[in-house]
């Protein structure tokens, strides 16, 4: 780390603030609104405040001729109208896979994967940061920070390095080493904190409201940041030639994303982009951190928290700031919310693998294991086309095959030798 971190407030933001389509923030509970500002909690009730849009002419057309990545999109997000024109990663338009190899060792007709390692830190997260950045630089900011369990961290410092911003990275002691050194490359302030993300997360809140001039991406100015999934919903969308899917499998972490997914669907839907056709949406979590499956299972409105104990660190939230809307969500499509155990995660990055040439990270096992659960226990249609999302890459969790794989052999440096070892 060579920099050192300003402290000097950030600037007042213009009169007319220029976030594109956004007009305020609303709050998800008491439906209170709000000027947009860098807010992410209700003065009323202390609900969780989201984006409130009045939206223009969105096209087909227009979206089709607009960049290849989420920018495309700018006209559904609470963005400048010259995004496009500032540094940024520019991610999105990832690939959507049809895995017809995967589905038939899932016993699924019609199924895909939307492979979001594609990104430029390999993680959906460069989505939401993305959109953080340009609401943050509108806003006046000038250093970008958050808590993180990896991928957001990757994100986050990359971003900053890219606008040419300073960064504050806060993570678990614990994490993957991986998604250390591949923040740390960035050269921002990366700070280690001896506990877990529900610690690192509430010491992050309490810097947010010490350092007003500092975007913590996922916390005061979370609204913004939160509506960078709905561009996973998007993109399935127009890449299924503008159509929703019956259904989809969704990791869950703080349930933002399934969250976001299911209101980019919706948004399609209202704006006339897409025929509004049912879908159901699915929630995956590791048996070791599944507060919201816990609480679907039971019928329950409230998510008890836990301390996490898995092997998928980047859905290790034991307190999810979002799943009482993931239950809504879940409940309203007619859908379900499963979680696997550790060996099951480590089989289905193994079956994805094997099957459609795609190295998830833990996250991904979580999907794939929970979406085969889901069919054998008849709540996932097998005749209904799915897609899965994968959102990290597999390289960023290398100790969780670290053990299960290695060479098919180990010989001299001979045909005979090689022959002999295929035969065996």
């Amino acid at each position: 780390m060579t920099s050192t971190i300003s402290t000097d407030a950030p600037a007042a933001p213009a009169a007319t603030l220029d976030l594109g389509p956004a007009r305020n923030l609303v709050c998800r509970e008491c439906h209170t609104t709000t000027p947009l500002a860098a807010e992410f909690a209700c003065a009323e009730c202390f609900g969780p405040l989201e984006v409130g849009y009045e939206f223009g002419s969105v096209t087909r057309a227009g979206i089709e001729a607009g960049p290849r990545s989420i920018w495309r999109y700018r006209g559904l997000l609470p963005v400048p109208t010259d995004v496009a024109t500032h540094p940024n990663t520019e991610p999105g338009m990832t690939r959507l896979l049809r895995a017809d190899r995967l589905a038939e060792a899932l016993g699924v007709r019609r199924l895909w994967v939307k492979d979001d390692t594609g990104n430029p830190t390999h993680s959906f997260k460069d989505r939401v940061v993305a959109v953080a950045l340009a609401a943050a630089r509108a806003l006046g900011f000038g250093v970008l920070a958050c808590p993180s369990t990896g991928n957001l961290a990757n994100a986050v410092a990359a971003a900053a390095a890219r606008a040419g911003w300073e960064s504050v990275v806060l993570i678990p002691a614990s994490l993957e080493r991986a998604k250390v050194l591949t923040t740390a490359v960035y050269d921002g302030a990366l700070i280690a904190v001896d506990g877990n993300y529900d610690d690192v997360n509430r010491l992050a809140t309490e810097l947010a409201s010490e350092h007003e001039e500092w975007a913590f991406v996922n916390v005061n100015v979370r609204p913004y940041y939160a509506e960078g999934s709905k561009t996973l919903g998007y993109e399935v969308a127009e890449q299924l030639g503008w159509r929703l899917p019956e259904q989809v499998v969704v990791p869950i972490a703080s349930g933002s994303q399934l969250t976001k997914v299911d209101k980019g669907f919706r948004e399609f839907g209202e704006l006339g982009l897409v025929d509004p056709t049912p879908y159901r949406v699915f929630g995956a979590q590791a048996s070791g951190c599944a507060p919201v499956s816990t609480a679907y299972k039971a019928d329950r409105d409230v998510v008890a928290p836990v301390r996490p104990d898995t092997i998928a660190r980047s859905l290790a939230i034991g307190a999810p700031a979002d799943g009482p809307y993931v239950l809504d969500a879940v409940r309203r499509t007619g859908g379900a919310i499963e979680d696997v155990t550790d060996a099951e995660v480590v089989e289905g990055i193994r079956l994805l693998a094997r099957t459609e040439g795609v190295f998830a990270e833990t996250a991904g096992g979580v999907t794939v294991a929970t979406a085969k659960k889901l069919i054998e226990r008849g709540q996932l249609d097998p005749d209904a086309e799915t897609v899965l999302l994968i959102t990290g890459d597999g390289l960023k969790t290398l100790d969780a095959v670290e053990g299960e794989l290695g060479p098919s052999a180990t010989v001299a440096p001979s045909a005979k030798a090689v022959r002999e070892a295929l035969g065996s």
